[in-house]
């Protein structure tokens, strides 16, 4: 057989089997590839629900959401580009804010709608009374009762 016939009958095999291996490597890639694409839009959803409304840019908060779940991977990539805040950090910040803290809750007390007796002349001087009433007897039950000696003393 001449030379040229050897290299025929080989050359199909070899290609065979590189087109297998080239088949098997991009179900691999496609496999990765889809992974990590789906691995971003999920970074993206969590990212574009966990910003707070005020932040989100050049759409409100909502729509950027549609946008992320309708449009997938465009959607996560727009949001990166053109909705995510631009100091926005993964990982939450123990620095100053840019908002103002937390509003301390109000008592009932604090109220304007709760009446405060205001006080007089008049309601100072019945409470010293009571409290001088109040000052006599306790006064006079101690000079009732007999007082026990500490040991010790005559």
């Amino acid at each position: 057989m001449p030379e040229g016939t050897t290299d025929m009958v080989l050359a199909p095999e070899i290609e065979t089997r590189s087109r297998s291996q080239e088949v098997t490597m991009l179900i691999e890639l496609e496999g990765v590839l889809g992974f990590v694409l789906f691995a971003i839009w999920i970074w993206a959803l969590i990212d574009c629900i966990t910003t707070e409304r005020d932040l989100a840019r050049n759409l409100p908060k909502g729509a950027w959401l549609i946008i992320v779940i309708l449009l997938f991977n465009l959607g996560a990539i727009l949001w990166f580009l053109l909705g995510r805040p631009a100091k926005k950090h993964w990982r939450p910040s123990t620095g100053p804010t840019d908002y103002p803290p937390p509003r301390r809750r109000r008592g009932i007390e604090d109220r304007p709608s709760l009446p405060v007796g205001e006080v007089t002349d008049r309601r100072s001087a019945e409470l010293d009374r009571q409290l001088d009433a109040w000052e006599a007897a306790q006064k006079s039950k101690a000079a009732d009762e007999p007082h026990e000696a500490a040991p010790g003393t005559p």
